[in-house]
């Protein structure tokens, strides 16, 4: 097939032990999924309808590795969150299904523009360009299910120049992997390559330009990476 105009690059991921990588269709998000992550940013947790919102495909870069500070902000922030790879998809997916679907997990961070998110937030305006920008996903290599198994329960923690910033336990999720996907499959068509960030655990926090960071879930290792 020709184009008008070069093809852009397709968004991929690395893969734990494999040469091979991951192609990434979309990147889904959900917000509020750790009750005190939501209290700390002032909203009441609750199991009602889950917040989601997308992340463009060029956010997602590989760690370990440096990230690229953001234009338009003085003040981002750091969101530790589980990745899902997905390597089958469907709409009105039932929950006890869902986790047949994934492909793997990764270690990811959420990365947010904060200022932008709180001013449009404020005025009752969408928040995308809060959190959807280049480098806006940061991720470690991705692990199969074959190697890790479905990880529910275990510590996720995030440290910045070596001082504790973010703590808590996977089995703390409002809503767990099961059934975001289900939820997410009722709004969208999920696809082989698709990517679900599960929420942040309470403790998010400012990055600045050489700040060193390193992300950690059991079972998966942990990976580091650097404002740059």
């Amino acid at each position: 097939m020709d184009f008008v105009i070069p093809r852009p690059p397709l968004a991929s991921l690395a893969v734990a032990g494999d040469s091979r990588r991951f192609p990434v269709h979309r990147i889904y998000c959900i917000g509020r999924n750790y009750a005190e992550h939501a209290r700390e940013m002032g909203a009441v947790p609750e199991r009602g309808q889950p917040v989601f919102f997308l992340k463009p495909t060029d956010s997602v870069v590989d760690l370990p590795g440096t990230v690229a500070y953001p234009p338009g902000t003085c003040d981002l922030h750091h969101e530790v969150e589980l990745v899902v790879a997905l390597h089958g998809g469907g709409r009105d997916i039932d929950a006890g299904d869902a986790l047949a679907l994934v492909w793997g997990y990764g270690i990811g961070l959420d990365l947010t523009r904060r200022d932008l998110q709180g001013a449009a937030k404020a005025k009752g305006l969408p928040w995308d360009t809060g959190k959807s920008f280049e480098q806006a996903a940061p991720c470690g290599p991705l692990h199969p299910v074959a190697a890790v198994g479905h990880p529910a329960a275990g510590a996720i923690t995030l440290e910045v120049a070596g001082a504790p910033r973010q703590r808590g336990d996977l089995a703390d999720m409002l809503f767990p992997v099961a059934e975001v996907i289900a939820h997410l499959s009722r709004l969208f068509t999920l696809a082989p390559g698709d990517l679900v960030f599960t929420g942040t655990p309470a403790g998010v926090g400012p990055l600045r330009r050489g700040d060193r960071f390193r992300a950690a879930i059991d079972g998966l290792g942990e990976v580091e990476g650097e404002m740059a």
